[in-house]
């Protein structure tokens, strides 16, 4: 009996660790195709541009070089479009922050006034817009078309992200609330002094959502601005990105409008080059938010 009892955790033991074998490279297999794409655009931005055209690159750059990054740099429309990027990221960043947290904070009372008329209009917008057309035409009857206002203003306010938030404030103990109401604390003080101090995971996991939608927002440039001094670095990339679907292989710098030499960067090399720069900063500044990540959704998306 004793023998037979062995033999079966022997048996399992060997099932375990072919299942354990399995699911070992089928996850290895999807780090493989998620992450070597990436890791093959940074191998293009890095090596030489004409090199990089003859293909037989899979692991490392053959021939090594900033050149693709120095090209685009060295364009003054890159460096304006790159702070043109970075102030509509944070500034944007911070009002979308400030304004959602602030409607959801005041929508999380059941007593407010008019509340469920407020939720019926905001659900409405999540469903239902105006069109481009009068989009556009409320944009330039508020004469922020061709001002750097129009690319934080009008998204300042997210449903999706408001909803989160209101799900979350409504978790906090009221007990805090009245609390602070029985010191003599004002709506405005309560609201920064416990209601924000207590989201710290829901309010970075919607920072990060507002940080990536700025930073890689690029149609708003094509539709409301004009002015190249206000476009960002995402419409930049795309400008490369479809300059390459025609372009030759190699070119020179006069037809992409950079002051580089047509047999060092090819319109693949420079394509490459956005990209990392365009990806770089978000992935940065991911794994400081990460672990806040799973845990703000989740505390704000489970109440029912």
């Amino acid at each position: 009996m004793a023998a037979f009892a062995k033999k079966s955790r022997r048996i399992r033991s060997t099932e375990d660790r072919v299942v354990d074998t399995v699911i070992a490279v089928i996850m290895l297999l999807v780090v493989i195709v998620t992450v070597y794409p990436f890791y093959y655009i940074i191998i293009q931005a890095f090596n030489n541009g004409v090199d990089s055209s003859l293909g037989g690159m899979y692991f490392w750059p053959r021939r090594p070089t900033l050149e693709n990054f120095e090209t685009l740099l060295a364009d003054a429309s890159w460096g304006n479009a790159i702070l043109v990027s970075v102030s509509r990221t944070v500034i944007g960043t911070f009002l979308g922050l400030f304004a959602t947290s602030a409607v959801a904070y005041a929508l999380s009372f059941d007593h407010i006034m008019f509340r469920g008329a407020y939720y019926k209009i905001y659900i409405f917008t999540m469903y239902f817009s105006g069109g481009m057309i009068p989009f556009y035409i409320l944009l330039k009857s508020l004469g922020m078309l061709n001002t750097f206002w129009v690319y934080v203003i009008p998204g300042m306010l997210n449903v999706y992200y408001m909803l989160i938030l209101v799900n979350f404030f409504q978790t906090i103990p009221r007990s805090l609330y009245e609390s602070a109401w029985l010191d003599g604390a004002g709506d405005l003080r309560v609201f920064f002094m416990v209601a924000l101090p207590l989201s710290k995971a829901s309010l970075a996991t919607i920072a990060l959502f507002y940080a990536v939608t700025q930073w890689n927002s690029w149609m708003d440039s094509v539709y409301y601005v004009t002015k190249d001094e206000l476009r960002p670095m995402s419409y930049l990339m795309m400008e490369i990105i479809n300059k390459s679907a025609t372009a030759s292989t190699v070119t020179n710098a006069q037809s992409l409008g950079h002051a580089a030499s047509a047999m060092q960067t090819t319109t693949t090399s420079l394509q490459m080059a956005s990209m990392v720069l365009a990806v770089a900063p978000i992935l940065a500044v991911y794994p400081f938010l990460q672990k806040y990540f799973v845990k703000g959704v989740m505390i704000g998306s489970v109440k029912g």
